[in-house]
């Protein structure tokens, strides 16, 4: 009898000493911690934590930029906070092609279980490094590759706040007397495109007559040419300016009586000549993301969210949100508009392929789509210049933009 006491002991003794070698060897509180760093480069790697599920986060700008950055920083402490025994951390202000790599690849290397890469020119460098750790994520956001396995693309319908933003833009350029608009536009590629023919549609239910002037500022992220990019089309006669880029620039340089709309950050339309912001609600999905990759369930592909996910907004119209000081007094017809197409949005009853459904006619006079006919995700995503297969494509400016197509 004594040696089976002995022996059930043993095995009990066993099995804890099993389960806890298996089960986390830190508390949620623990993989709050922050970490120490390694130099790469000109950058501070962190380091992961043992015991934790780790992932990282790869910025193009500063991660309090007021914009971009700012926004997936947001989301990763979302992540943070609501994701049990996971450990975040960030590299920021990486610059695009072989620098980006090297830091993915540090991540990789260190132990961080996925890494989500927030810029379109950090794509080929997560493509490289997925194929190299093939047992980490790695998430890129706003490009179109993707490995179907551990290398996922992650974008979301920001066209569809966009074209509410242009009903917006257009009602308040309409009722100031003044039918010009602009855009400040990063890159030539076809996100860029694709938001401002979606705000150019928006634009067009409120104003008609309304045309826009782009300009094209080759970054991502610099306050002072932001700032020179606003006011270049202010001065050229913009009632109202929309940007692409990362921070709240064209509501600060907004001389009295114009307007400014800023992008990406929630927190960003601070003054009274910020007609609104268009952000993002990033943690939602990183939240999902990473709930998956930890149950061993996350595959990756092409996810592209639509506003019914609830991870885009646009400030003033979501619920509890009040209007910004620009657009209290617009005519109530042109309130209800946005409100009633939000409504369906956040619904699943309109999407970007609404959006983008025709009679669509570019600049030239061209037809882009004819009555009832949507583009399709590989034209919203491509040019053909670019090695897409699509069949339209997003290589035109709509038909009340003013701009000539921009070189590729």
């Amino acid at each position: 009898m004594k040696n089976k006491v002995l022996w059930l002991v043993s095995v009990l003794l066993i099995l804890a000493f099993a389960l806890t070698a298996c089960g986390p060897k830190t508390t949620s509180q623990d993989c709050n911690a922050e970490t120490s760093s390694e130099a790469v480069g000109s950058y501070q790697v962190p380091a992961p934590v043992e015991g934790c599920f780790n992932v990282a986060f790869v910025y193009v700008g500063p991660h309090d930029d007021g914009g971009w950055s700012q926004s997936h920083d947001v989301g990763r402490m979302y992540v943070q906070e609501n994701v049990a025994n996971v450990h975040t951390a960030y590299v920021e202000n990486v610059a695009e092609g072989a620098d980006a790599e090297q830091v993915i690849r540090s991540l990789a290397r260190k132990g961080f279980n996925v890494i989500f890469t927030t810029s379109f020119g950090f794509m080929d460098a997560s493509e490289v490094v997925a194929g190299e750790f093939p047992t980490v994520n790695i998430i890129h956001v706003s490009g179109y590759k993707s490995n179907e396995a551990n290398f996922g693309n992650l974008m979301g319908a920001m066209e569809d706040i966009k074209y509410l933003a242009g009903m917006l833009a257009g009602s308040r350029a309409k009722m100031d007397g003044n039918p010009k608009l602009g855009y400040i536009a990063t890159f030539p590629i076809p996100e860029e495109l694709r938001l401002g023919n979606a705000f150019s549609l928006g634009v067009m239910k409120t104003c008609p007559e309304c045309k826009i002037d782009v300009r094209f500022i080759s970054t991502w992220h610099d306050p002072i040419l932001e700032k020179e990019a606003a006011s270049s089309l202010f001065d050229a006669g913009a009632q109202v300016v929309m940007t692409g880029a990362d921070t709240p620039a064209p509501a600060e340089v907004a001389p009295t009586g114009k307007w400014g709309i800023t992008y990406d950050y929630k927190g960003n339309c601070t003054v009274d000549a910020c007609l609104t912001s268009m952000y993002w609600n990033w943690g939602i999905v990183y939240s999902k993301i990473v709930e998956e990759s930890i149950s061993g369930t996350w595959v990756g592909g092409w996810d592209y969210f639509d506003a019914d996910s609830g991870a885009i907004g646009l400030l003033g119209f979501m619920e509890g949100e009040t209007l910004q000081p620009g657009a209290v007094d617009l005519p109530e017809a042109d309130l209800a508009l946005i409100r009633s197409t939000l409504d369906k949005m956040l619904k699943g009853e309109f999407t970007r392929f609404d959006v983008f459904k025709g009679p669509i006619t570019d600049n030239q006079g061209n037809v882009v789509l004819a009555d009832g006919v949507s583009l399709e995700q590989i034209d919203l995503d491509g040019f053909s210049q670019f090695g897409s297969t699509c069949t339209v494509c997003m290589y035109w400016w709509n038909q009340n933009i003013t701009a000539e197509l921009p070189g590729l």
